[in-house]
């Protein structure tokens, strides 16, 4: 690995004694006589029958009948079975058991749409929708276990729907809102879903965007859904099927304040999270009552430091893992999830600072590829708003690179807060590394493994290295770890148990540098191996995006007859900046300062675009399928397909 990123940063934040010492992750500390972080490390990783029972009891869990032991490994690593025994229901330690006291007045839930409205809803008033909702799905004849699709845009509806299908014991599925139809069909049927909640359209820029007419054409495609639940947001003329099809207002609003919640095992199936893979169909990872949700607010309350009252915003869909994270850390610590229906940068490129601003937001999620795109406006959109109630920004999606990372903390954070880098993915239920209030961080730097993460990173023959570049595993299971892939075991354990004995493999690039900081460099399978060299697609983006003239860029490996792979580099220019050759040049000049010669790239082609998903994850994969000229393979979750043309016809 090329020394230039990121070991030769240097220290860039340092946090705060006095905010460190409040933090939620020293207290828990203190509580249990842990000196150090590397103390909690080691113990919650060795004794994770103590650790999570110690975090089921911080966040208050509380069971109808208790588990016999925190967990059991008796079908091994790959297949742990948690809180056996106990029975619980997850909206009940959300919403049910707060009925009377204080919290029924604290804020919930804010959500804002694109054309600037605005709803907000108390802990007790969520409570009373969900219940709505719960009878409504129930008259409708959804019953424990079935599985029921969730395709709307980002609403206050579409929470109150999630929490429903879980409280009467049904199997949530959310669905990405930017899908076609063959994308939900497919879900829809490897779920064998029974029952779908849908909107008649939602608002992009300004453009009505249907989706019941989507939903409608897959499920033409469909033959196990029995009922449709229609909610009525963009005033679309809707089409309608009398003997499937409801509107939610006429079953919802009058429905009784109080609903029954079933009392689920605590291992219990949830919600189904699909996430596509770079071959087959999508995957179903299976979620828990006594899994996702923890792991979910575990991370944010440890590592982000998220308390009662605090207000978060996460750019992302429910249909991606951010969205239910959003929703279940936020509630079982009593804070406010904070939604928006819209662009982030509509109608101008300071929507996202004027939500911090006008919501008071104390958390913000973005993507390091949506900061690449702000930043080219500069700094005078941040500015114009009062964003002082953040107390940090937490990034997801991709790798960073140096220059945007630190223009975002000196422009947003005032180079006094930090921004949390958090890696792991749908089938982690969060992280496997974020930052947190008690490490120092350099640019793109983690502080370490998530307590309770037993990660480690190892080159091919699995034994750990530092100072380079190796898979990032997993050692130990955890409470948030997924039970599988919906009907397809073998693939499960061919996606992350059978390289290791023992041990996840998660597929990402990572490395821990000499002061202990660890860096995610993207995807293992976007490694390129030029001669030998094994590198990845972060490090060419990192150089390149610090030269004059680059919006973004995107790295990725292709064949070559003479050093079995090579790289070839996507740039697209910034506004009023010609792709031209001498800027070609001087990218190829800093790459060969930054990388050394032996790694100059087989080419670097100009875009208009690069492929991406809804929540600005470059898509790779796609972005070397285009170039070569090869299958694409599943493309359900990009964004706009004509990037892909974009690719094809780069110069």
């Amino acid at each position: 690995m090329a020394a230039s990123f990121p070991f030769d940063q240097d220290v860039a934040w340092r946090p705060d004694p006095a905010w460190a010492e409040a933090s939620n992750l020293k207290r828990f500390m203190d509580r249990h006589g842990l000196s150090s972080l590397e103390d909690l490390q080691r113990r919650s990783t060795q004794d994770i029958e103590w650790f999570w029972g110690a975090v089921l009891d911080e966040l208050d869990i509380r069971f109808y009948e208790p588990y016999h032991r925190v967990v059991d490994l008796s079908d091994g690593p790959a297949f742990p079975r948690w809180c056996p025994g106990g029975q619980m229901n997850i909206v009940h330690n959300l919403l049910d058991k707060y009925r009377g006291s204080e919290r029924e007045n604290r804020t919930a839930l804010v959500w804002e749409g694109e054309n600037g409205a605005v709803k907000e809803l108390t802990y007790g008033a969520l409570h009373r929708e969900v219940n709505r909702c719960a009878h409504a799905l129930r008259s409708l004849g959804v019953s424990p276990g079935e599985r029921v699709g969730l395709f709307m845009p980002m609403t206050s509806e579409l929470v109150v729907a999630l929490l429903a299908v879980v409280k009467i014991g049904a199997v949530a599925l959310p669905l990405f809102s930017g899908f076609g139809a063959g994308a939900v069909a497919a879900r829809l049927n490897d779920a064998g879903a029974g029952y779908l909640v849908t909107a008649d359209a939602f608002r992009r820029r300004d453009r009505l965007i249907p989706m019941k007419r989507v939903a409608d054409e897959a499920l033409a495609a469909v033959s196990s859904v029995k009922r449709v639940l229609v909610v009525r947001y963009g005033e679309e003329e809707t089409p309608w099927n009398a003997s499937r099809d409801v509107w939610w207002h006429d079953v919802v609003p009058g429905a009784p304040e109080e609903a029954e919640t079933y009392r689920s095992a605590a291992d219990e199936v949830m919600m189904l999270l699909y996430t596509s893979g770079t071959t087959g169909a999508p995957k179903g990872a299976v979620h828990t009552h006594c899994g996702f949700p923890v792991k979910a607010a575990q991370d944010m309350f440890q590592c982000m430091d998220v308390r009662p009252g605090n207000r978060v915003y996460w750019m992302t869909d429910m249909g991606w893992m951010m969205g239910p994270w959003l929703v279940f850390g936020t509630l079982l610590i009593g804070a406010a999830m904070v939604l928006y229906d819209g662009a982030p940068d509509y109608p101008g490129p300071d929507r996202v600072w004027s939500l911090v601003e006008r919501h008071r937001i104390t958390l913000l999620g973005v993507s390091p590829s949506l900061v690449r795109a702000l930043k080219l406006h500069g700094d005078g959109p941040v500015r114009a708003h009062d964003i002082s109630t953040l107390r940090a920004i937490g990034s997801t999606g991709s790798p960073w690179d140096p220059e945007s990372w630190t223009w975002l903390l000196h422009t947003a954070l005032g180079g006094k807060k930090p921004i949390l880098n958090y890696s792991g993915g749908t089938e982690i239920s969060g992280g496997i590394v974020c930052g947190n209030f008690l490490r120092p961080l350099k640019p793109c730097a983690f502080s370490g493994p998530v307590p309770g993460m037993d990660a480690d990173v190892v080159d091919t023959q699995g034994r750990p290295v530092r100072g380079e570049v190796g898979e990032l595993v997993i050692r130990s299971p955890w409470i948030g770890m997924t039970r599988g892939f919906w009907n397809a075991p073998e693939r499960y354990l061919d996606a992350y148990w059978k390289r290791h004995e023992g041990v996840w493999v998660h597929g990402d690039f990572a490395a821990v540098d000499r002061d202990g900081l660890w860096y995610i460099l993207g995807r293992s399978d976007d490694t390129v191996n030029v001669a030998g060299k094994r590198v990845g697609p972060a490090e060419f983006e990192a150089v390149c995006n610090a030269v004059a003239g680059v919006a973004e860029c995107a790295a990725v490996g292709v064949p070559d007859e003479i050093k079995g792979e090579a790289v070839v580099v996507f740039v697209v220019p910034a506004a009023g900046a010609p792709g031209d050759e001498r800027l070609r040049e001087n990218l190829l000049q800093a790459l060969d300062a930054g990388l050394g010669k032996a790694l100059r790239p087989q080419s670097i082609r100009f875009t208009t675009a690069l492929p991406k998903t809804r929540n600005a994850k470059v898509m790779r994969r796609l972005i070397r399928s285009a170039y070569l000229g090869l299958e694409a393979g599943d493309t359900s979750s990009l964004e706009d397909p004509s990037t892909l043309d974009a690719i094809r016809t780069a110069r």
